[in-house]
């Protein structure tokens, strides 16, 4: 049984009958490193291709050299209530110099015009169909014209480090096709490779990356010919293409005296491609799918959701845009929501494996020379968010270049600690970049401003550990989680509440919110944000467990302790909600899309509903307030409501966010929309839909907790939880049916229920069920 017709039977499959007319229509393959837009045209075909490492420009010191001095001017205008002074003088003093860093940029396009003759549309053939298979990482096209059945397969190998096409035409005609790359006209280069390669490359800027791109082509029965920049392949019945693309971020090269520097890179990154090309050239095609199918179901088969039996899937029967439109009426569609539960799977593994950059802001796909927000990785929530799926979902290995990322950003953290704020330890604000930039980015004054990326970023080194328990790993993080929380040690300012002397920071944003005074001025600085005091308490407390973990006990560790107690604890307004800012301001956007005082609910455990219940209630106000003032209007904010809900163990509530998610904010491809199209929701809302079926923190796991009506029966497998431990859960009829855990170490549990407890000793590598009595 082919492909398509597989597509008939299962909820991993995206499949469409006609072919992409925009690029959030066009369906996403990648490896890590190399990804594509697949469009499925009929008459040309297009490939929008990426390579992660195509960022213009190099490395830049950016370090505002007068922050240092202006620093204390700012503090003290912020304290007098001077807001609009400090905010100048923020944008002149502290803004980065220049104030952008790098931008990551589309690598370009791969055509491949089949020579039909005369334009053909959907009408023009029969049977059309393209599709994504989430579960084998393919796409297909397949389509009958003039009594000659077409197909074609794309997938993006990891192991071999290629795209692989196959192309086939069964019937009365034959295929003649024409291959080309373009890059929007900005390349230096454009030309043969060899008898049946192209190639096509350049610069990305002054002291930027060199990069470039090959094509190739094979035939057992056409002729295959290389005319100037374009690969000709004549009267074929079948036609493999292998594509990769290459830059000096991974291509070492030396250049000795009196060489030509770019044609010795130009030559370098030919001869690399050349290599891969030609080893994925003379492997049988069936064994270059089998080694991509094997290496990408070690990490997709690990986790299953089933919400829906076989009779139920009507996303089989239906194409997945018009089960998505359906959604509008009101139905409800089982099989669309366990499809995207797999696509953001998908998603993670395609754009973030161990060894390749971490997934931007839009994971491993841009078309664009200037994305929107540049596509860089956006530290004050996105990029976190990218990665709430991956130890949840068992892809703990899809979370590594988060942390190779900081390990790039700690040298430069340091020099921006010192040079802007006089301070020991690393810092960076809410960007970084492939460099690994740490100074403020943009001159935004509800954003640009905010110290608290880096530290953000190091609690999840402390999640990664609670999930794996890999002592090794947490030894080589620590000292960078230590530098992170020595920086506040140094930056924090006292600060009296109501009689109490804290430890706060300042200036201090809530993310890209902004409040009204008293006196009708707007601001966005303030002291001790709500959210800034979160993450340090996470961190700090993170810091002193990984050093009893270690055995580390010295006077930094008892200095992160003794400034941990002295933070502002969260609070209650007098509205019943969660205070935003360290005053009860009124907000400019009651709906605004960030919802960054309940940090402390999600992704943090500060606030729970069975620990905290009072918290837990102020939170559920806060969020109802944000959606009554027209809050979750992004797509990854309403993710983060999702999550949020899930937390608070109502399922009703987290259900429905997800259903308007799914109407309001995904794209036909099911890519998430802000608008435009950004990564974070799909990834959120995925792990969103485990925080509903099981949630763990070091205390307790609670099965269920917020288990939506329309999931009346179903099940997971394999999901992770705290302690290095996986779960096999069940339930019908709304009841939990069956539970069980395996633990990757011995110790007691305890396990929540609909009220109840129980506690288990479990022993490592044992199957243990889980009961209520």
């Amino acid at each position: 049984m082919g492909l398509r017709e597989c597509s008939k039977r299962n909820c991993a499959v995206l499949w469409y009958d006609k072919p992409a007319e925009n690029w959030n229509e066009a369906l996403p393959v990648g490896n890590g490193r190399i990804g594509g837009m697949v469009y499925g045209t009929i008459g040309c075909e297009q490939i929008q291709v990426n390579e992660e490492s195509v960022w213009y420009g190099g490395p830049m010191d950016r370090n505002n050299p007068s922050a240092r001095e202006k620093l204390p001017v700012i503090q003290g205008l912020i304290k007098e209530g001077r807001i609009h002074e400090a905010e100048r003088l923020c944008k002149q003093a502290l803004g980065g110099t220049p104030f952008g860093m790098r931008i990551y940029q589309t690598l370009g396009d791969v055509f491949v015009d089949y020579d039909l003759g005369r334009d053909i549309t959907v009408d023009d053939v029969a049977e059309y169909e393209r599709g994504l298979d989430v579960a084998n990482a393919l796409s297909y096209t397949h389509f009958k014209l003039d009594g000659t059945v077409y197909d074609r397969e794309i997938f993006m190998s990891a192991p071999d480090d290629v795209c692989v096409m196959h192309l086939t035409a069964k019937g009365k005609h034959r295929m003649n096709l024409e291959v080309t790359q373009s890059r929007h006209h900005i390349y230096e280069y454009s030309e043969k490779a060899s008898g049946d390669s192209i190639v096509l490359g350049g610069n990305l800027g002054r002291d930027g990356l060199d990069y470039a791109m090959m094509c190739r082509a094979a035939s057992p029965d056409g002729r295959i010919e290389v005319i100037g920049e374009s690969i000709t392949v004549y009267d074929a019945t079948e036609v493999f293409l292998y594509w990769s693309a290459l830059t000096t971020y991974r291509v070492h090269v030396d250049c000795a005296d009196g060489q030509d520097e770019g044609l010795v890179k130009k030559d370098a990154l030919r001869d690399a491609l050349a290599r891969k090309l030609d080893k994925a050239a003379a492997t049988d095609y069936g064994e270059l799918t089998k080694r991509h199918i094997a290496d990408y179901r070690a990490y997709f088969d690990r986790v299953s959701l089933e919400l829906c039996t076989d009779a139920d899937m009507d996303v089989a029967d239906r194409t997945t845009d018009r089960c998505l439109k359906e959604m509008e009426t009101g139905s409800i569609n089982l099989g669309l929501e366990q499809l995207y539960f797999n696509f953001g799977r998908y998603l993670l593994i395609s754009c973030s494996r161990p060894g390749t950059l971490p997934a931007t802001l839009q994971g491993l796909w841009n078309k664009d020379m200037e994305a929107p927000w540049d596509a860089k990785f956006t530290i004050n929530i996105n990029t976190e968010m990218n990665y709430w799926l991956a130890e949840s979902c068992d892809l703990g290995a899809c979370h590594l270049p988060l942390f190779d990322l900081l390990k790039r950003m700690l040298p430069n953290g340091r020099r921006t600690a010192r040079v802007m704020y006089g301070c020991r330890g690393f810092v960076a604000h809410h960007n970084t970049d492939i460099w690994g930039d740490t100074a403020p980015q943009d001159l935004w004054i509800p954003g640009s401003f905010w110290v608290m990326g880096g530290a953000w970023l190091c609690t999840h080194i402390w999640t990664h550990y609670e999930y794996t328990r890999d002592i090794g790993f947490l030894r080589e993080m620590f000292p960078i989680m230590r530098e992170a929380a020595q920086f506040f040690l140094d930056f924090c300012i006292e600060h009296e509440i109501d009689g109490n002397t804290y430890l706060c920071t300042c200036p201090s944003v809530s993310p890209e919110n902004t409040f009204i005074l008293p006196n009708g001025e707007q601001g966005a600085n303030s002291i001790g944000v709500t959210m800034d005091n979160q993450i340090l308490r996470d961190l700090f407390t993170q810091c002193n467990r990984a050093a009893a973990v270690l055995g580390v006990s010295d006077d930094l560790d008892r200095q992160i302790a003794e400034a941990c107690a002295r933070l502002i604890p969260t609070r209650i307004g007098s509205d019943g909600r969660i205070l935003e800012w360290c005053e009860e301001y009124v907000e400019k956007e009651p709906g605004h899309r960030h919802i960054s005082h309940l940090y402390a609910l999600h992704p943090s455990d500060q606030i729970t509903k069975d620990g905290t219940p009072e918290l837990a209630a102020a939170a559920q106000r806060t969020l109802q307030k944000r959606l009554e003032g027209g809050g979750g209007h992004t797509g990854w904010s309403r993710a983060w409501i999702m999550n949020h809900y899930a937390k608070l163990w109502d399922g009703e509530k987290a259900y429905e966010n997800f259903r308007q998610l799914l109407i309001r904010s995904t794209l036909p491809n099911l890519f998430d929309n802000h608008p435009p199209f950004q990564i974070d929701g799909n990834f959120g809302s995925t792990a969103a839909m485990v925080e509903m079926l099981v949630q763990s923190n070091a205390d307790r796991t609670v099965l269920l907790p917020a288990l939506p009506k329309a999931w009346e029966n179903g099940k997971i497998t394999g999901v992770r939880v705290r302690g290095d431990a996986r779960m096999d859960i069940a339930w019908k009829n709304g009841i939990l049916e069956k539970a069980q855990i395996c633990s990757g170490c011995d110790g007691m549990r305890r396990f929540v229920y609909k009220g109840k407890c129980a506690e288990r000793m479990l022993k490592k590598g044992s199957w243990t069920e889980i009961t209520f009595l």
